[in-house]
């Protein structure tokens, strides 16, 4: 119960804090005149979204499928490899070593390269935010695996534990914390992955609809879809976080948590 009237209290701060910069934006751009293809009032942003509605919806779905699909593909491939890199030192001096400097590669750069390898289909798309996203995702479960106590395991080893056992049972639950830090994080670059593919190769989606809207300096549209993308960004976050109480209420960082 407590922690039920924390979350919700935190969620009204923060509806609280996002009016009071509204109307402070609201009120600025109406008293020094700032016209509106530089920067739009909120009330203009509203009615833009209000004039088509059903449009940027669809938009919205477009980008949230295809960033649900590259985030997906970045947790399967993510946590499998990690768990390779844990087990294996070959795949740690080789894997580990290269897709280290394959992060270093700015991914934008590599956008154009899917788009000639893959075609302008939501194929692209869903390769560039899983690429994006993979990192943090990986990095996080290789430090989670790594970070088990070696007691727990070395008493697992006298009683005969298979190394599977050992995995299901003892390191993946106590890199399981470290696993969905590696997700928030990831979740976010997955959503700029996919906007990434929707300018460089995208026929839908918000992305899409930034470029429509910036070659014709409509600029609330601009802002309307930097909106959803916003809100997309937090209910994803959120989601995960329920996910993450649900599963980990046991762990001390969730206890912690709930008495705040």
């Amino acid at each position: 119960m407590k922690s039920i009237l924390a979350h919700t209290q935190r969620s009204w701060q923060a509806l609280l804090t996002v009016a009071v910069l509204l109307a402070l934006w609201e009120f600025s751009v109406r008293s020094f005149g700032v016209r509106e293809f530089l920067l739009p009032a909120p009330s203009k942003v509203w009615q833009k979204f209000l004039d088509q509605p059903a449009y940027l919806m669809q938009e919205s779905w477009s980008t949230l499928r295809t960033t649900l699909y590259g985030f997906a593909l970045a947790i399967v491939l993510g946590v499998a490899a990690a768990i390779g890199i844990v087990y294996s030192r070959f795949l740690d001096r080789t894997l580990y070593s290269l897709l280290i400097a394959m992060n270093a590669v700015p991914k934008v750069a590599l956008a154009p390269l899917f788009v000639i390898w893959m075609g302008t289909g939501s194929l692209p798309k869903v390769a560039i935010a899983m690429l994006i996203a993979i990192f943090p995702i990986l990095i996080d479960s290789v430090l989670g695996l790594r970070s088990t106590d070696p007691d727990m395991l070395d008493m697992a080893r006298v009683n005969r534990a298979s190394r599977a056992s050992m995995l299901w049972k003892i390191r993946f639950p106590n890199a399981l914390p470290s696993i969905f830090a590696g997700m928030k994080v990831g979740v976010s670059f997955a959503l700029i992955g996919t906007i990434v593919g929707e300018f460089v190769a995208g026929e839908s989606g918000l992305g899409h609809v930034i470029l429509v809207a910036q070659g014709s300096f409509d600029t609330p549209t601009v802002f309307v879809a930097l909106g959803l993308l916003c809100l997309l960004g937090v209910l994803l976050f959120q989601v995960l976080e329920a996910v993450e109480g649900r599963l980990l209420g046991w762990h001390a960082s969730q206890r912690s948590a709930q008495t705040h």
